[in-house]
């Protein structure tokens, strides 16, 4: 009996030391994982198919790449405008509205068979989706911080979302057609944007893309550790194009259906899944940047697999490895920006870190793999990623070891 008391008792002392979360927190965790949730299934219905949609419409892959190329570089240049509209008037939430609702809208327009006009829609689409990361991120690591969670605990939602977008995807244009693909974008990206007016209007601690950027950028620049480890997210993440922009026509040219495309995107979407959920705890034990190196061998592993065996069963049970490499990738990376930068330069650092991951990789990825697809077909595409992932873990294992140093000493 005096055992089980003192199990009760242990119980009651746990539940008391446990941390409350006010009820304004607990709303905006379920809001903003709802936010992600919904563009999850937007994006996992779309950004895949989008490629062969314009391919549908008579493009090659070389001119979709340069298409996405042109987006991606102008929302680059665009980020520090946000950044100072956001940080002048104080209007995160409507930002983050209009990142989802104005893809949405513009996506009607992807039916236009005119290169330049694809390319302006395409375009003003990026300039407004490069702002979605950094704002949910932001409204994400502040709401894990007052709800007592993980970021890896909000993120997972958008996984999950395009796990199950990507799979209704497969099946949409399966047995509709692929040039209706913008539908369901348009629907679920707009119930998105109406989450996001019972946001709060700002993040508390949060300073998005803002002040003294360029002294900010300056500062971290000067970082040489961090410089290798941009150099590695970028030489990493631009071999992702050849999945996110290209998988589904590769997945095609190896005699693949649309259907079963989908099933091989559901996969890797819901690999991350796990992945996100324990990214914390075993990040805590690894540390991040030998989870960032082993993160980078296991893209080294699934592009290697795919040129080795290009049959469509083998390229679908690679897919598993997305949450370990990506999943596991990503999340370390962000911790750990936010680790290396000092307080006050927490937004310009993710940033920075977001520019180049997925603005500069993705200008690399879709162009290189846009005309090595075109060029030499998916067997010197995932070659090609081969090699740009072993050069990206060389510098990460630099990191690694440089890190591990000065730990020691």
């Amino acid at each position: 009996m005096g055992s089980l008391f003192g199990e009760k008792a242990g119980v009651r002392k746990q539940a008391a030391e446990r941390p409350e979360v006010d009820a304004e927190a607990r709303q905006t965790l379920l809001r903003i994982r709802g936010f992600y949730l919904l563009a999850g299934l937007a994006g996992g219905m779309f950004n895949p198919y989008l490629s062969s949609m314009l391919v549908h419409g008579g493009m090659g892959s070389a001119q979709v790449g340069l298409l996405m190329s042109i987006g991606t570089l102008i929302s680059i240049l665009i980020q520090p405008v946000w950044g100072m509209l956001v940080d002048r008037f104080q209007q995160m939430r409507l930002v983050l509205m209009l990142s989802v609702a104005v893809p949405a809208v513009l996506s009607v327009f992807y039916q236009s068979p005119y290169f330049l006009v694809l390319t302006v829609i395409y375009t003003l689409s990026m300039v407004f989706a490069a702002t979605q990361a950094p704002m949910s991120d932001s409204y994400a690591l502040v709401a894990a911080q007052k709800a007592h969670t993980t970021y890896g605990a909000i993120r997972f939602l958008g996984s999950l979302g395009t796990a199950a977008g990507s799979y209704l995807g497969g099946l949409y244009i399966s047995r509709l057609d692929v040039s209706l693909i913008w539908v369901p974008f348009l629907v679920f990206n707009l119930l998105a944007a109406a989450l996001t007016f019972w946001l709060p209007r700002r993040s508390d601690e949060s300073r998005v893309l803002s002040q003294s950027l360029s002294a900010g950028i300056r500062t971290l620049l000067g970082n040489r550790m961090f410089l290798c480890f941009l150099g590695g997210c970028l030489l990493v993440n631009q071999t992702l194009t050849a999945f996110n922009s290209y998988f589904v026509l590769s997945f095609q040219e190896a005699g693949g259906t649309l259907e079963m495309a989908g099933v091989g995107l559901f996969i890797a979407s819901a690999a991350n899944i796990p992945a996100m959920l324990i990214a914390a705890r075993v990040i805590r034990r690894f540390g991040h940047e030998r989870m960032l190196l082993v993160a980078a061998f296991a893209y080294i592993l699934r592009w290697g697999i795919q040129y080795l065996f290009p049959v469509p069963w083998v390229m679908i049970a690679v897919q598993l490895l997305h949450g370990l490499s990506f999943g596991f990738f990503y999340i370390s990376a962000v911790e750990y920006v936010s680790r290396i930068a000092a307080k006050h330069m927490q937004a310009t650092g993710q940033s920075i870190f977001n520019m180049v991951f997925v603005g500069l990789a993705g200008i690399a990825g879709n162009l290189l793999n846009g005309y090595l697809l075109q060029t030499g077909g998916a067997a010197m595409m995932n070659l090609s990623c081969v090699i740009s992932a072993v050069l990206g873990a060389v510098l990460l294992g630099y990191v690694a070891l440089r890190s591990r140093y000065s730990i020691s000493t």
